[in-house]
């Protein structure tokens, strides 16, 4: 099928509300942030209308239900459309991804498309697997590298904070700037490296070992690699949930797992003025922004529904999830 046809089909799910829906990538699947009227059957407002759930009002029960039905078909058409347009167009190069990406809207930063463009994703992927293709793929210990339109995302969310000179934390030392976990490719801290430059600091935590070491040598054969040798880049094995102290305050911090709750440690490292984006939840996961303010309180919205691997332990992430 080529490109086009699957671009047009995708267009048509996209502006069927009447506006548009960002795709975002998780461990296994992509998942649309639902449109406002049926946004309104979040985990959180169930948790808020107890009944929604219990069976005490039997009709509300089923428009509930029928209500997940519709979103889970809406995440299957996005899937699909999304994984033919990418299969379909052949991609082959770094820069083709990265102009797809701005083609399609999904990025609008010019710095953010300059620095993917620096960090070629071909050096942080497992040998043999298409670097290219928008779409998550796991890398060893039950861990993955997320799909570029969601690198991207994070990148224009924490972009004001990644300014030349500030200080960034990456837990995952592939999805982290100032905290951000990728899961141990150590892609994304690379980019973060990039943006705050050889004046900032970008400190990368993945709590395997094994994945510290593949991060490190991914980084050492990219563009990346001289803020390393410099110290600038810097990635650590240790617990991401802790943050890590040596560096902080940090400006940004982005986690690339799901947490069921903010660890309070990252929240205690993060600089007023700082920005934490983070996946928050269980069955159910928003992409959360906490902004900082200077008195220290904090303002949160959510970004977008996502579906990721969730922020746990070294040895539940080696042990992998339990059905």
């Amino acid at each position: 099928m080529h490109s086009s046809s699957n671009h047009s089909s995708l267009s048509a799910i996209v502006t069927r509300w009447g506006h548009r829906i960002p795709l975002h990538s998780s461990y296994l699947h992509l998942t649309p942030r639902p449109p406002p009227k049926l946004a309104a059957f979040s985990y959180r407002r169930c948790r808020a209308y107890p009944y929604l759930l219990t069976g005490n009002a039997l009709f509300s029960r089923m428009e509930v239900l029928r209500q997940i039905c519709v979103l889970s078909l809406t995440s299957i058409l996005f899937y699909v459309s999304q994984q033919q347009f990418w299969a379909g167009s052949g991609i082959g190069r770094n820069q083709d991804m990265v102009s797809h990406l701005q083609s399609s809207g999904v990025i609008r930063s010019k710095k953010v498309a300059e620095v993917m463009e620096t960090i070629d994703r071909a050096l942080f992927v497992p040998p043999g697997a298409q670097p290219y293709l928008d779409s998550p793929m796991p890398i060893g210990h039950n861990a993955t590298i997320s799909a570029p339109h969601m690198h991207a995302m994070c990148l224009e969310l924490l972009e004001n904070h990644l300014k030349p000179g500030m200080c960034a934390l990456d837990v995952g030392s592939g999805k982290f700037i100032l905290l951000h976990s990728l899961k141990g490719t150590g892609y994304l801290t690379a980019c973060l490296a990039v943006m705050v430059g050889p004046e900032g600091h970008a400190v990368g935590v993945e709590h395997i070992p094994e994945l510290v070491e593949s991060s490190i040598e991914s980084i050492k054969k990219s563009a990346a690699a001289p803020l390393l040798k410099e110290g600038s880049l810097s990635i650590h094995a240790a617990d991401g949930r802790q943050g890590w102290l040596e560096h902080a305050p940090y400006d940004a911090i982005h986690v690339g797992a799901a947490a069921v709750e903010i660890p309070p440690a990252l929240i205690e490292q993060l600089k007023p003025g700082g920005r934490l984006v983070i996946p928050v939840g269980n069955v159910f996961q928003d992409l959360q922004v906490v902004d900082k303010n200077e008195d220290g309180s904090l303002s949160v919205r959510s970004e977008a529904s996502v579906r990721y691997v969730p922020l746990t332990s070294r040895e539940a992430q080696i042990q992998g999830p339990q059905y």
